[in-house]
């Protein structure tokens, strides 16, 4: 025989071998479930953090509305406060005015 036929022939006993162990070949019981216990622990916890995301999203979404409220209250306010004073600005003019007048009636 030749070295080619000798590599066919090994090649072929190899294949039918590996054939014969895929066809014989089963993993333990204790393992699939092993897999299927790590399965369902990995579908509890990824439940559990859906769950968790989406109370976070709601707080998220409340906590973002009472800045927006308070935003509008603090610029209210600031409003406010401008106004008065500019109200107070006019009348501390006003009452320079006033002094003004009067210091030139008693002159």
């Amino acid at each position: 025989m030749s070295n080619i036929e000798n590599k066919e022939k090994n090649l072929n006993q190899l294949i039918a071998k590996l054939n014969s162990l895929a066809l014989s070949y089963s993993q333990p019981n204790y393992e699939i479930e092993k897999i299927k216990t790590e399965k369902n622990d990995l579908s509890r916890q990824k439940n559990e953090i859906e769950k968790k995301n989406q109370e976070l999203m709601r707080e998220h979404k409340y906590l973002k509305e009472k800045i927006k409220h308070l935003q509008l209250e603090v610029n209210k306010k600031s409003e406010i406060e401008d106004k008065f004073n500019q109200e107070i600005d006019e009348l501390s003019q006003e009452t320079e005015n006033l002094v003004s007048e009067i210091d030139k009636w008693q002159m």
